[in-house]
Parts: C-alpha cells; structure tokens; sequence
C-alpha cells in the first residue's frame, strides 16, 4: 500500500508556481505589438523618475538663471520666466505623474474590486443601496465634482489629489466587475463552493476574485491613465499645490506668464506630450492585457490555427 501511495504522488502533475503563470501571461502581453512599445513607452518614463536627481542638469526648483530665455547649450529647453531649466522640471515632472498614476488608479481599482464583487455577489436591499451609490457617482459629471471638491480643499498637497480622484474614478470600475461576478456566480464551482458551507467572503474573494485577475489589471489601467490627466488637469487649473514640479504645474506657470504670447511654445508642448505619451502608453498596454483573458485578441493565433487545420 505504500508503494502504490507513493507512486501516486511522483505521478501527479505538478501544478505551475505563481511565478510561472505571472511570467506567461506577461510573455502573451508582451507578444503584442501595441503592448510591447507601451511598455518600452512606460519603462522609460519610470526610470527617468526614479532616476531624475541623476538625469536633470540642474534642481527642479533652482533659479537664478535668465528669465524666459531660448534654448541654449546649457539650458537645451530654455528657461522659465522664474529662471528655472525647463528640462529639469520635465524630467522632475515625471515623479509626479507616475506617482500619482500608480497610487490613484490602485486604490481606484481596490475601491472598484470590493464593491464590485460585493454588490455582484449579494442580494437584496443590500445590492439596492450599493447600487444607489455607484449609480448616483456614475450619473454626477467626473470632472466637475472634481474641480469642486480640489476647490474646497485646495493647498492640501498631492494626497488631496489622489483621494479626489479616488473618490471620482471607482463608480465606472466597480459596475464592470459587478457584471462579471453575477456571470460567475452561476457557475459550478461557485455552487460547489456554497454546499462546502464556505461563506460569502471567502467566495467572493477566494473563488471569484482570481477568475477575473485580467479584467482587474484592465481597469487598473484605465485608472491609472484617468488619474494622471485628472492631475494634469486640475494642476494645471490651479487646483493643486503650485508649489511643486508637476506636468500639470508646468503647464499652469506657463500660461499665467503668456508662454506662447512670448514665443516659449515649448513650455506647453513638452510637458503636454509626455503626459499624452504616458497615458498612451497605458492605454497600449491595455490592449496586451485583454489578449490574456481573451485569446481571439492575440496576434498571430489566427494564422496559427488556419495552419493546423
């Protein structure tokens, strides 16, 4: 009996690790085309945040230099009408947008997946008032409770930001993942699960929630991307704290000083491309992402099947 025990086990399939499955589904992202240069497009931005003290010739704040002065060799981008580097606050810009992309969007996206699967899953007078509230954010214009609540808590710094747009940006998230989890709740594991005597939450956070991994990081992704031009956006209203570097900040000192009236387009253009090529580069990336949870998407799977037929 313990031989036959034994090679029971040594016959089973190992199921893959973690770190195997992570390093597939990034290999059929990757695989994309669009996904691959939002990626190299994103990789980019990160390190010169990470890496900006090293990258930028002079500090994001310094001044002293000549006021609103043309491209130069030692100032490639000229000088804002407070002398500071136009390049240095590019390069310190990208903190701010890639902070607050990443830390909006992932608290957006757990706001969204708690609700979401929550009002899914449930019944009765409980999913009426959850969905009461998301429908009552989904109705109310994004962009203007923004500016109202960034008014009436103006100079509260970037925190302020983030949870302004925290509070904006889950309603459309959790309504998507709340129709997902009503398709899964039918489902035969889901039910299996439920004569277990298992409860509510360890179904909805340990049956459901891994079958919608891909659906997630879609809308983590579009989170992030909605939160960088919020930010952008309300900085450059005057919303935010003008004191810091941002894109956004860039954008607003460059107009209060008739940027363009002077002929220092690039005080608009520069910082507007890169954040038009960050949130592009989400927006790539997005697309390798629906390829994994729908295999039709990806690229070549096509000609590969007409081949084996």
């Amino acid at each position: 009996m313990t031989t036959i025990a034994v090679r029971t086990q040594e016959e089973e399939p190992t199921a893959p690790s973690k770190l195997k499955q992570a390093a597939s589904q990034f290999g059929v992202v990757w695989s994309n085309t669009k996904a691959r240069i939002g990626i190299i497009i994103l990789g980019v931005f990160v390190l010169v945040a990470i890496a900006a003290p090293l990258l930028a010739p002079y500090g994001a704040s310094q001044n002293g230099f000549a006021r609103s002065a043309d491209a130069t060799w030692d100032h490639w981008m000229g000088t804002t009408a407070a002398g500071e580097d136009v390049l240095s606050q590019i390069i310190y810009g990208a903190r701010i947008s890639v902070l607050v992309g990443a830390v909006a969007g992932l608290l957006s996206t757990l706001v969204a997946v708690a609700i979401g699967l929550s009002w899914g899953y449930v019944r009765g007078w409980i999913a009426e008032v959850i969905g009461f509230i998301v429908n009552l954010f989904l109705v109310i214009p994004g962009l203007p409770l923004m500016i109202v609540i960034a008014a009436y808590l103006q100079n509260g710094g970037i925190a302020v930001i983030i949870a302004v747009i925290v509070v904006t940006g889950w309603a459309w998230g959790a309504r998507v993942l709340r129709s997902q989890t009503q398709s899964l709740r039918g489902r035969d594991f889901v039910t299996a699960a439920q004569f277990s005597g298992d409860g509510a939450t360890r179904i909805v956070f340990r049956e459901i929630l891994p079958n919608m991994t891909s659906l997630i990081v879609g809308s983590f992704f579009g989170a992030a991307t909605s939160a960088i031009l919020a930010e952008a956006g309300l900085e450059f209203l005057g919303l935010g704290d003008s004191s810091i570097v941002s894109w956004g900040t860039i954008l607003y000192w460059a107009q209060n000083s008739n940027a363009l009236l002077t002929g220092q387009w690039i005080l608009l253009f520069a910082p507007g491309l890169c954040i038009a090529l960050l949130a592009m580069s989400l927006t790539l990336i997005n697309f390798g992402v629906d390829a994994v949870s729908n295999p039709r998407l990806r690229e070549g799977a096509r000609p590969r099947k007409e081949k084996t037929a």
